[in-house]
């Protein structure tokens, strides 16, 4: 999702006239001891959750707001501020708004740098787990909300809450200006609701009315532009503020389920061999290899072996496994004669193949997993990941209700993995792909020689 500040986005109205907001379930507080915020950026905390936060506050629950960076990106073509002057001033803004929301309330300030949080996510993840305690609440931007910091942010968070056994909610920010009542890209059917009273409602105009640098301009000179127009701030003035609680997730899948499934559907259930979406998939993920070739190879999940036809022309060794006996034979049969290749029965969540590899690919397999089996399974590609190896994650975007996961969280767990950094990352509605290495990860351009290393 990508979108520009400056349209002028949906107006509130629409959202009011939809009805369907006011019909969201309510929260429940019961047994709900502490609060943690993580904030992206100052003004995060107080239009996504300034009234929970404040009604934590009211009803006596300690709260720490954890807050990433110091915006200093805001205003980047700023005649009359620096980028340092700004963090320093949206620093003091922040801790402001928080008191007049929660008197008692902690501040973290991490001072991450602004729009590129997506290289700290284990920063956000280590001070998220240093507050978070089972049972509380932890609260993030809405990980679908169009900005890569927000993403970030909501990754750390995540991991955390899961480590230490809270309840992970996240807050949406500039969907309210991207998207459109009923639009398809935002999981309406995860939302709760905290109604607002008059008394809550007036702390968080409060508390909005703290971040100067960003609900006024800066100066009258170009550049200086505030940068929440007051349409976009209107979203944040209704009589409730919403938030996305992901289901549980699910147990591992079983290898019956595949033997099932494909028995049900036919040789090729996913249409890898006849859909352009999937056709165009593949050819996305094989231009986002960084190497011209590998070594050696595994493609875990490989189903009929469609893709495994084409990395094997980048390999001089392809390792392929599945789980589904019918898939194996299929995959036997479309690479037989193609030099290299292997294809093996194999269930990845309970086995690992021997051996170090340059290339690890998981494409469509890692959101049949449970979230321990996505972390172990990340575990074993770190284990046999040469130390030049890299590893492809590309997995749909969409719910399905069978499946543990979604492919948005398979990604987030690899993303807050300290031991791995992106290379590639690519987002679009349908499916995400990202392209890990052992950090500091080089880019193309920097280990072909064209730029020093």
């Amino acid at each position: 999702m990508t979108f520009s500040h400056d349209d002028p986005g949906t107006d509130e109205r629409a959202w009011r006239a939809w009805g369907r907001l006011d019909l969201v379930p309510l929260l429940d507080w019961e047994g709900v001891g502490h609060v943690v915020v993580v904030a992206a950026h100052p003004d995060d905390e107080s239009l996504g959750c300034g009234g929970l936060i404040a009604e934590a506050a009211r009803r006596g629950l300690p709260v720490d707001v954890v807050v990433a960076t110091l915006g200093e990106a805001s205003h980047p073509g700023s005649p009359t501020v620096t980028p340092e002057r700004l963090a320093d001033r949206r620093a003091e803004e922040v801790v402001m708004a928080v008191r007049r929301l929660a008197p008692q309330a902690r501040v973290h300030l991490l001072r991450l740098p602004d729009g590129q949080l997506s290289d700290h996510v284990a920063a956000v993840r280590a001070a998220v787990t240093a507050h978070a305690t089972a049972g509380c609440w932890v609260l993030a931007p809405w990980a679908g909300d169009g900005h890569p910091d927000h993403s970030a942010a909501a990754a750390g968070a995540s991991a955390a809450a899961r480590e230490a056994g809270a309840t992970s909610l996240e807050y949406p920010v500039w969907a309210w200006h991207w998207a459109t009542p009923a639009d398809p890209r935002v999981p309406w059917g995860q939302l709760v609701r905290q109604p607002l009273d008059a008394e809550v409602r007036e702390h968080k105009r409060s508390a909005l009315a703290a971040h100067r640098s960003q609900t006024e301009p800066l100066s009258d000179q170009p550049g200086d532009e505030v940068l929440l127009a007051p349409g976009f701030v209107a979203h944040f003035d209704r009589p409730h503020e919403l938030f996305f609680a992901s289901a549980p997730p699910g147990p591992t899948l079983e290898p019956a389920y595949f033997d099932d499934f494909y028995r049900d559907n036919g040789p090729d259930p996913w249409g890898y061999t006849d859909r352009w979406y999937e056709e165009r998939k593949r050819a996305v993920t094989l231009a986002s290899l960084p190497r011209r070739r590998f070594s050696r190879a595994v493609e875990v999940g490989c189903s009929v072996g469609v893709l495994t036809a084409e990395l094997a022309s980048r390999c001089d060794a392809l390792l392929a496994v599945d789980l589904a006996e019918a898939a194996v034979e299929e995959a036997r049969r479309r690479t037989a004669g193609m030099p290299g290749v292997d294809v093996r029965r194999m269930h990845a969540a309970t086995e690992w193949p021997e051996g170090t590899f340059d290339l690890i690919v998981l494409s469509e397999v890692a959101y049949y997993l449970d979230v321990d089996g996505v972390e172990q399974l990340l575990e074993w590609c770190l284990s046999s990941l040469g130390p030049d190896g890299v590893l492809l994650l590309c997995h749909w975007r969409h719910p399905v209700a069978d499946y543990p996961l979604r492919g948005d969280e398979v990604h987030r767990l690899a993303l807050t993995r300290v031991d791995l950094a992106p290379l590639v990352s690519h987002e679009e509605e349908d499916f995400l792909l990202d392209v890990l290495a052992r950090p500091p990860a080089q880019s193309v351009a920097r280990a072909s020689g064209l730029l020093p290393g």
